[in-house]
């Protein structure tokens, strides 16, 4: 039973490929340039964005994981996504491949985002919230009306031993590890879960070779400690045996500096995530599957530890 997933390279893709084999020895790892996580993967190097080679990169698997991360920008979401994920959803339906999306939560804004569930209302309120509230409405119409098999699976923020694309990898760990204060967006004392990658990548793999779990949203597995920016810093301070200092961008400052900054100019529609209470409820998941996300500070510990491991060994 092939399993494939498009988007190998990233740090939730990594953790994914390590679980499948508990589900399938035929795997297929596609990228522009994916390299082997299992001794029997198959590497397939693709553009994901050439239909031609997604329909090429689908065909004979039995199920898809679309792992894909675009560069962190606005114009580039709303160009490149639509289209690839209409691609994807034909892909899948002409080779009958089931098809599971991982997801974030922008697609869920606003005071919405102060308990996230299943049942959250589709409610962007950021320009990228809005292409992702598109794509996720393809993928639920084509389950709708193209019979396809398909779960969107969302994540919260994620951290874990792969430091791009992780804010709080990028803020907290490597300002620490340089002997800077932590730094934190908008409000450091409201609540922000974050999931761990390989509790992520299980869920996936799990959501995806359970038949039943097909044709909903699902919330990834993350722990249920509600717990705030400052706290996650300290959390990071004490397993690093540094001091517990941080300081906060305000909304203001991360507009004007985003003049400057490209990234901070593409955070700034984002504060809403920040400037209150974020908490991501994986119950549904928790009580489906019995399973017991890792604790935050298990996480983190396990975190340091492999980045530890991974500098000694270089």
């Amino acid at each position: 039973m092939k399993q494939t997933i498009l988007g190998a390279g990233g740090a939730i893709g990594i953790e994914l490929a390590k679980e499948l084999p508990k589900f399938t020895p035929d795997i297929r790892l596609v990228g522009r340039n994916p390299k082997k996580v299992n001794e029997t993967d198959e590497l397939l190097a693709a553009n994901l964005f050439n239909r031609e080679e997604v329909f090429k990169a689908v065909e004979g698997s039995v199920i898809v994981y679309l792992l894909i991360g675009l560069e962190y920008n606005t114009k580039i979401w709303q160009q490149m996504w639509p289209p690839l994920v209409k691609n994807v959803i034909d892909a899948c339906v002409q080779h009958r491949c089931k098809l599971v999306f991982f997801d974030n939560v922008y697609a869920i804004g606003g005071d919405y985002v102060n308990h996230i569930t299943e049942a959250s209302p589709i409610s962007p309120t950021s320009k990228k919230g809005k292409v992702r509230a598109e794509v996720d409405k393809l993928i639920l119409n084509s389950i709708e009306s193209k019979n396809l098999d398909a779960i969107i699976a969302r994540a919260p923020d994620f951290f874990g031993s792969v430091i791009q694309k992780s804010i709080l990898m990028t803020m907290v760990y490597k300002n620490l590890k340089l002997g800077k204060k932590a730094q934190w967006v908008c409000n450091a004392k409201v609540i922000h879960s974050m999931g761990y990658t390989p509790d992520l990548g299980k869920g996936t793999a799990l959501l995806g070779n359970m038949p039943s779990a097909y044709n909903q949203i699902w919330n990834l597995p993350t722990d249920t400690q509600k717990i705030t920016g400052e706290e996650w810093i300290q959390l990071f301070a004490e397993e690093m045996h540094t001091k517990h200092q941080y300081q906060v961008l305000p909304k203001w400052g991360i507009q004007t500096l985003g003049m400057f900054i490209p990234i901070l100019r593409e955070l700034s529609e984002m504060c809403y995530q920040y400037d209150r209470d974020y908490y991501f409820d994986s119950s549904k998941f928790n009580r489906y599957f019995n399973y017991t996300p890792t604790s935050n500070q298990e996480a983190v510990k396990q975190t340091i530890t492999a980045l530890q491991m991974k500098h000694i060994n270089k």
